[in-house]
This record gives structure tokens, C-alpha cells and sequence, in this order.
């Protein structure tokens, strides 16, 4: 069964590139996807798939039905893009100025259309339920969420995700259980001193000599508080404090984010945060605003579903299997895996070129679009063999 399915995306793999090229030169903001939104379906629409849209704002469900009772399998790629310029060189080239898919959620998007496809084509032979979960606004604006909390995993029995990752060469896919992606948060914080001349130091109270302080006391809270065997990251972003040449700032701004896998390290680093402001103003004798925002949690797989997956994949032989590194990046699949059980895990997607291999939320971002074909791949297999799996666990512990 799953040789005629990869036959049939095999088939379909040109159809995928254009969807991609399509998304790309037409991208769209988290929560302004509504041109995507409704190609998505139209798409579904047009093949006769039982589908749903606005779902928690832009989102889309479809659902199809196997031809044999089983299990519910959802499977979930996103669509948002990002406010980056796009500075390829290519055809498809991003026609929305300030605005490019510079994450991969194009060719996201384009594999689990044309799977979907591939599934409803084949669906009298299929076992059970196939939810494809088309998600709005994850960079960022929580659209996973927000879907969960519409209704989108109701009698879901497993979800399973991946992501275009230029990290990794094409021809690979890369699995972990537990902790994947971390826990992305942010701060910010605004010290208030006491402005002049730049003349006369000694009149003032230097906010920006006291944030520069600050930004430096602040990289010892990883170094120094945080136990070397767990993980975490605080990064300075931004710092803002504009001035004319001869004027002492009265104010000054720093923000930047926080990475962790542990939420008990995740509440250390900000509580830390607000200490070492506090103390580093007490000492300028000025004072402080601190902000601190808990963004999405970490992406934690579960064990028995993620090794299922690696099986799969490594079974059928069409992409070299690997355990993944923790990755620092955020993703709101967390909150998904938060209330189901299932896994994400990453698809190579690096160009040959290594002059076109640029990171993510890059100006001048690609994928290769071969990584598209691999990825359909990889959820069709775990997804078909999900139900066959589950038989043989219930007969096993029968016995």
C-alpha cells in the first residue's frame, strides 16, 4: 500500500513545487493569511474533501475518511509568513513587498496539500481518519492555540508535525524524544535616569552607561546560576536610547528573549533577570521598568510515538534517520503535544549550493524543494502504519 502511495506523490511531486512557488510569491503575515487561507480551501474544495476554515481565525481542517475503520491521525503544517524583505534571485520570488516566506511554511503547506491529495485518492484502502490541520499564525501570534481551542484535535488520537530544516542536508530526518525546540520567551526592560549635558556627568544619572552594565551583569545569569548540565539562553536583542551627541540619556531600552527546556530554569532565568536589573539600578541610583512575556512552551515528544516514526522512516528507506540535537527555536506544536500524543521532528532541506544555503528567517532564504517530496514521505508512512501499529500493541498486551 505505501509503494503506491509514494508512487502517487511521486507523481504529484511538480504539483508540490508549484503550490510552493505559488505560497512563496504570495506570502502573508501571521493572522492576515486570508488569501492563503482560503487557497488552502478551495484546494480541498475542488477534490471533494470535507473541509473547514476559519478555525480559531484563519485556520483550516480537512478531514478524510478510509474506507476501513481505525484510528485518528492528524497531521499539521503551518502557513504564515514573515515581514522580511525577500532578496533571491529566482522566479518565484516573493511579490509582497517587506513580506516573504523566509521559514519554509510554503513548502510546509504545499506537502501536506499534495498528501492530502495522494490520501483521498486512496482512501477506500485506507484504515481510519485523517485530520490535516493547516495552521495560521505561529510565528509569533499562537495559532496553534487557538485552532486547539476551536476544536481542531476533537477525536484525535496522535498528531504528528515536521519542519523544512536548512540546518540539515536533504535526504535526512531527524527525531528526539522529549525536549526538541525550546520554550521562547522575551523581556524588556526600561532603566530611567536622570538626563544632561554631556558636559556636566556628574549632574546626571547615565542611562545608558547603567544599561550597558546591565546588559553585561545579565550574561551571567547562564554562566553562573544555571546548572551546566541543563540548558538555557538569555540573548540581547535590541537597546535603544536616542540622544543628540552631547546629551546624556535620561532613558535607555534593552529587550531580548530567553531559551529554556525546563520550566524550572525557565522561572530561574526570570526571576534572575529582575534581580540583577534591580541591583545594577540600585548601584546608578536609578530605576526601572521590567517586562517579562512567556512565549510558546517547549516541544517535548512523547517517547513511544517519536520512536514509531524513526521506525517508519527508517523502514521504508527514503531518507537517512538521525537523532536530532536540541534546537534553541521556539514552535507553538508545543501546545498541540501538550494535549495529545504525538511528534515533531525535522526534514533536511539544505540546497546543494552551499552559496544558496542561508539560515532560517534569512533575507535571502530557500529550501530544496526535494525535502518536500521526503517529508510527504515520512507523515504518510507514520500516519498509514499508525493504525496497523496500534493493532499489533492491542494484541500484544491481549496476550
Amino acid at each position: 500500500m505505501l509503494d503506491q502511495l509514494f508512487n502517487t506523490l511521486n507523481r504529484y511531486y511538480e504539483e508540490m513545487v508549484s503550490i510552493r512557488r505559488y505560497l512563496h510569491q504570495h506570502p502573508e503575515l501571521s493572522n492576515q493569511e486570508y488569501q492563503t487561507a482560503k487557497y488552502i480551501k478551495d484546494f480541498y474544495t475542488q477534490l471533494g474533501v470535507e473541509v473547514r476554515s476559519q478555525v480559531g481565525g484563519n485556520g483550516v481542517v480537512a478531514k478524510i475518511y478510509g474506507g476501513k475503520p481505525g484510528k485518528t491521525v492528524a497531521l499539521r503544517a503551518d502557513f504564515d509568513a514573515l515581514p522580511i524583505q525577500d532578496e533571491k534571485d529566482v522566479p518565484y520570488k516573493s511579490k509582497v513587498p517587506g513580506v516573504m516566506h523566509a521559514c519554509g511554511h510554503d513548502g510546509h503547506t504545499a506537502t501536506l496539500l499534495v498528501l492530502a491529495k495522494t490520501l483521498y485518492e486512496n482512501r477506500e484502502q485506507l484504515e481510519g481518519t485523517y485530520v490535516m490541520i493547516h495552521q495560521h499564525a505561529e510565528e509569533g501570534g499562537g495559532g496553534a492555540l487557538q485552532m486547539i481551542q476551536d476544536g481542531c484535535l476533537e477525536g484525535v488520537d496522535v498528531i504528528y508535525g515536521t519542519h523544512l530544516w536548512t540546518s540539515l542536508p536533504t535526504g535526512t530526518v531527524a527525531h528526539r524524544v522529549g525536549p526538541i525546540m525550546a520554550a521562547g520567551d522575551r523581556f524588556q526592560i526600561t532603566i530611567q535616569g536622570h538626563g544632561g549635558h554631556g558636559s556636566q556627568p556628574h549632574k546626571t544619572k547615565d542611562a545608558i552607561v547603567t544599561a550597558s552594565q546591565l546588559v553585561v551583569n545579565l550574561q551571567q545569569i547562564v554562566s553562573r546560576k544555571v546548572n551546566p548540565l541543563e540548558s538555557g539562553v538569555v540573548s540581547v536583542g535590541s537597546f535603544i536610547s536616542d540622544n543628540a551627541f552631547n546629551v546624556i540619556a535620561d532613558r535607555a531600552r534593552i529587550g531580548g528573549t530567553v531559551r529554556t527546556f525546563n520550566e524550572d530554569i525557565q522561572n530561574l532565568i526570570s526571576e534572575e533577570l529582575e534581580r540583577v536589573t534591580k541591583g545594577t539600578c540600585y548601584t546608578s541610583d536609578s530605576t526601572y521598568d521590567f517586562q517579562y512575556t512567556k512565549g510558546y512552551p517547549a516541544v517535548v515528544n512523547h517517547e513511544k510515538e517519536t520512536e514509531f516514526l524513526a521506525e517508519c522512516a527508517k523502514k521504508d528507506g527514503f531518507a537517512m534517520v538521525q537523532e536530532s540535537e536540541p534546537e534553541m527555536a521556539a514552535e507553538d506544536f508545543a501546545y498541540y503535544l501538550q494535549h495529545i500524543k504525538g511528534s515533531f521532528f525535522f526534514t533536511g532541506a539544505r540546497p546543494e549550493d552551499p552559496s544558496k544555503a542561508y539560515p532560517h528567517h534569512h533575507p535571502k532564504f530557500d529550501i530544496d524543494e526535494k525535502s518536500m517530496l521526503i517529508a510527504a514521505k515520512t507523515l504518510c508512512s507514520v500516519a498509514v502504519q499508525y493504525h496497523s501499529s496500534v493493532k499489533e500493541y492491542q494484541e500484544t498486551a491481549a496476550k
